[in-house]
């Protein structure tokens, strides 16, 4: 039977759900009476943590006979949560879910609590070794991880105690990596980690994400488009600066890691920018490469915030022209500074969320609408669904071509989510 592996939150665990489902698959799990369901988890809000427990128990009702594991951030953070569930057979931890041998002694699964539970600490892990994916199911575009883990320690965030240190992948790998996902037919790839701009310094030689970033370019010429994860402004580079401004297939979409746009909570965040940071780099890639657009993580409702405060979230959107914001309700999390801050009530904190959101579909709208009347290469992800360089999704209106196909495409209008356009030109990917 198939192993039916089910990934919540960041694209760096997408990537691993591929890995896991490798893994499991190597060391026998489709083979078991049964199947088996892998819950590959997320940490980042307690949101994410429900959203996997109930699938948990979804996965039971649906496979009665199957072998369910949890694994990922949360099974790292709180294995105990899970232990406690009858329908969960095994907690393997977030380093050992990518090796093959974690999932090998499955006929001496655990039946109690303590048994159940395989989770080493995650801070004794130095290393991230490579991990070769030929391909990712469902997906034209491909991700590779370059980095893991942070060593920063943000008042709100969890992660850190699900991923541990900050470490990096090395660039000959890395590149290897890339070069073998063209050959497979890939145009387009992502790379990702935990605090992708913190790549390099644990390497010989203190490589840099922007040095990387220009290795892979130079070393993989069939590579159409390569993107970047969310990255935190503060850290970026010179050479990262350079590729921006001279690398037109590192494409002009930049995720910021921004949580607020008010300096005093930025500092209770122990965030290391301030407001003026976000602002000057916008403004910094806007003049290398006047085709850029921003997007940023946003959380409402922190501790102590007043409305005061709130107006520094809403207004910074303006501030760096950002096109897309993925708004974040605060929530506390069990083991972190800002869980012990005074908390907003929350119905304050769901009102200031729905506040940021509807600014940010202004934004969103306002970016669809200057996109209107452009001529935009789409790269196909489904015969008539695509995405411009910047990101932003497109279907081309009577079109089919194959996913992988770049299509010259004239705008013409949107409906609020997605650009609509007609094909100029197709080139296809060989």
């Amino acid at each position: 039977m198939a192993i039916d592996v089910k990934t919540f939150g960041c694209r760096l665990n997408a990537y691993e759900g591929e890995i896991v489902r490798r893994e499991a698959d190597a060391a026998g799990l489709g083979a078991l009476e049964g199947g088996a369901v892998v819950i590959n988890t997320c940490a980042v809000t307690g949101e994410a943590v429900r959203q996997a427990k109930q699938a948990i128990r979804r996965a039971r009702r649906e496979n009665p006979d199957a072998r369910i594991i949890v694994t990922g951030c949360a099974a790292q953070t709180e294995p105990e949560s899970f232990a406690g569930m009858d329908e969960v057979d095994l907690i393997i931890g977030n380093d050992d879910k990518l090796r093959a041998q974690s999932y090998r002694a499955l006929p001496d699964f655990g039946v109690n609590s303590a048994e159940k539970v395989r989770v080493n600490d995650i801070f004794e892990v130095r290393e991230t070794a490579a991990h070769m994916v030929e391909s990712i199911e469902g997906r034209t575009r491909a991700f590779v991880q370059v980095q893991n883990g942070c060593d920063h320690r943000c008042t709100f965030c969890i992660i850190p105690y699900g991923r541990g240190h900050s470490r990096s992948v090395p660039m000959g790998a890395v590149v290897d990596q890339v070069r073998r996902l063209v050959d497979n037919g890939y145009r387009e790839v992502v790379l990702t980690g935990v605090d992708l701009t913190s790549y390099g310094p644990d390497l010989p030689g203190s490589p840099s994400l922007g040095k990387l970033v220009k290795t892979i370019l130079g070393q993989v010429p069939d590579l159409w488009r390569l993107r970047l994860s969310s990255i935190d402004s503060i850290e970026a580079d010179d050479a990262l600066f350079d590729a921006i401004a001279t690398e037109q297939r590192l494409m002009p979409h930049f995720h910021l890691s921004m949580q607020h746009g008010d300096d005093l909570i930025l500092k209770r965040m122990k965030r290391r920018h301030l407001r003026a940071h976000s602002i000057d780099f916008s403004n910094t890639i806007r003049r290398l490469r006047p085709d850029a657009s921003f997007g940023a993580d946003m959380i409402a409702g922190f501790p102590t915030e007043t409305e005061a405060m709130f107006e520094g979230a809403l207004s910074i959107i303006d501030a760096c022209g950002l096109a897309r914001v993925h708004v974040f309700p605060f929530s506390p999390r069990a083991g972190t500074p800002a869980a012990k801050m005074p908390q907003l009530d929350r119905a304050l904190v769901k009102d200031r969320a729905a506040r940021l959101r509807h600014k940010a579909d202004q934004a969103w709208q306002a970016h669809l609408d200057a996109l209107d009347g452009t001529i935009q290469p789409v790269l196909l992800e489904k015969p008539d669904f695509g995405r411009t360089p910047d990101f932003t999704p497109a279907r081309l209106a009577g079109h089919a071509n194959m996913p992988g196909a770049m299509v010259t495409t004239a705008i013409a209008s949107h409906d609020g989510t997605v650009l609509t356009g007609s094909a100029a030109m197709a080139e296809a990917a060989e």
